[in-house]
């Protein structure tokens, strides 16, 4: 009986110690685990923007501007890139009209649909301008920052009913996996009142498409909700 006694007394002990042990930090088990602790201390360097893919490449007339650009943050965007932007606009299309042998002023800037979008329906006319002006489109431009409307469809671009007149048209309202933002930037640069100035029609070049599309099927409900290249 004795041996027994000391048998119960030994295990009594070891489970006491098992309670002492333990401590309220374990009534989680199985649950959620505390957040852990994040060090943020350190040296870190901002490399790149991507709000808007393909504008700083498009208007940065050099290697220098375009590296700038990726580094600077976005208050002081507007303040020290939107002149150089503007300047290679101009320059990119009086270098279409020396190489299509038209003069400077046939090849200008010309304000693009967006103004459709400001105006409503009402076409474009000397009461009703269009008010996105080289100035203002890349006023918008050197912000690289990709704006959210919380009250509005979510869509970098929508032609609405199309061109010439883009009834019902929305853009800059956020950005879907399916828009394709390179045309659309390349329709707002080079598309005109109608977005397709520059389409490779009647001795223009083709410069509002990349060619390259996003097919509806390479987008999936799950992470990271792009398919495999194609």
């Amino acid at each position: 009986m004795k041996i027994y006694n000391i048998k119960f007394l030994f295990a009594a002990l070891c489970a006491s110690f098992l309670v002492v042990g333990c401590s309220n930090d374990d009534d989680n088990i199985g649950g959620t685990p505390p957040p852990a602790e994040v060090d943020f201390t350190g040296t870190f360097s901002q490399v790149d923007h991507m709000g808007r893919p393909g504008i700083n490449t498009v208007l940065s007339g050099s290697a220098d501007i375009k590296n700038m650009h990726n580094v600077t943050i976005p208050s002081m965007m507007q303040a020290t890139f939107q002149a150089a932007f503007e300047a290679q606009l101009e320059g990119l299309h009086d270098a279409y009209a020396v190489a299509l042998g038209f003069t400077a002023e046939d090849v200008d800037y010309q304000p693009n649909i967006l103004g459709d979008i400001l105006n409503g329906a009402e076409p474009t006319s000397e009461d009703n301008p269009n008010p996105v002006s080289a100035t203002v489109l890349t006023t918008v431009l050197a912000n690289d920052v990709l704006e959210i409307a919380p009250n509005n469809v979510t869509t970098y671009f929508t032609a609405g009913v199309g061109a010439p007149t883009f009834e019902g048209a929305i853009g800059f309202t956020g950005r879907r996996l399916q828009d394709d933002v390179i045309d659309v930037s390349l329709i707002l640069l080079f598309g005109g009142e109608t977005g397709a100035r520059f389409n490779g029609e009647g001795g223009f070049p083709q410069l509002v498409t990349d060619g390259v599309s996003l097919t509806a099927d390479n987008i999936t409900t799950s992470f990271p909700y792009i398919g495999a290249p194609e």
